[in-house]
């Protein structure tokens, strides 16, 4: 793996899965908030999220909702959502995460639960979260539900990577948290960022050799001692 020894190094085995904003209005082609280049990254999202699945790992599928007045919104979008744009509103199909990403076509946001700061469990180690700003630890539930399944590493994958990704990964490694950013399951990710993001010790790599390394680390937590 890359980035730096000791502290920041991965710990594959003790890792949560974040999915930042996989929702059907910021990824289908000539959705209203649709970001380029998302659905081409969706492949190697699938991935990650049916290898945590395979080896019962816990996953948190992070996610945006704009009340249709605009009240929750961020500053920079308010004035637009007020003058009529309707982006992931609650209850609409646009808020809901990709059918590729849910454990079961039936699954669906429980807007109730979730706009106040409420966990949405979708299986046993699956939940989803909403979250009012950039950064997903920002006034939610994240950091005391990552450290009650005793994470230590918080692998990041979704969209927008200017946005919310990086914004998350900041937020993590203020936390202590050891990061890994999947590069091929993150948009609009391009190599000044993440050497920046390097520089503060998160590792970054495509999916493919990352879900190895976790393979591995795994089959060595299982190995009898």
């Amino acid at each position: 793996m890359s980035g730096k020894a000791g502290y920041t190094t991965p710990e594959p085995e003790r890792s949560v899965l974040l999915t930042i904003d996989v929702q059907e209005d910021f990824v289908r082609r000539g959705a209203p908030a649709e970001i380029h280049g998302t659905a081409e990254r969706i492949p190697a999202m699938r991935r990650a999220v049916d290898a945590y699945r395979k080896h019962c790992l816990s996953i948190v599928h992070v996610v945006r909702l704009y009340l249709a007045d605009g009240s929750n919104a961020d500053l920079c979008r308010r004035e637009s959502i007020e003058s009529g744009t309707r982006i992931v509103v609650p209850g609409t199909t646009g808020a809901e995460l990709i059918e590729e990403l849910r454990p079961a076509p039936a699954c669906r946001l429980d807007v109730e639960s979730l706009l106040p700061g409420g966990l949405q469990q979708w299986t046993e180690h699956e939940w989803v979260m909403y979250k009012p700003r950039w950064d997903a630890f920002y006034r939610t539930p994240l950091e005391e539900h990552l450290r009650e399944l005793r994470t230590t590493t918080v692998v990041v994958a979704g969209c927008n990577f200017p946005n919310c990704p990086r914004a998350t990964v900041y937020g993590a490694s203020m936390r202590d948290f050891r990061v890994v950013l999947l590069s091929d399951a993150v948009s609009c990710a391009d190599e000044l960022g993440l050497a920046e993001l390097r520089g503060i010790g998160v590792t970054t790599m495509p999916s493919e050799p990352y879900l190895a390394t976790l393979s591995v680390a795994l089959g060595r937590a299982n190995r009898p001692s």
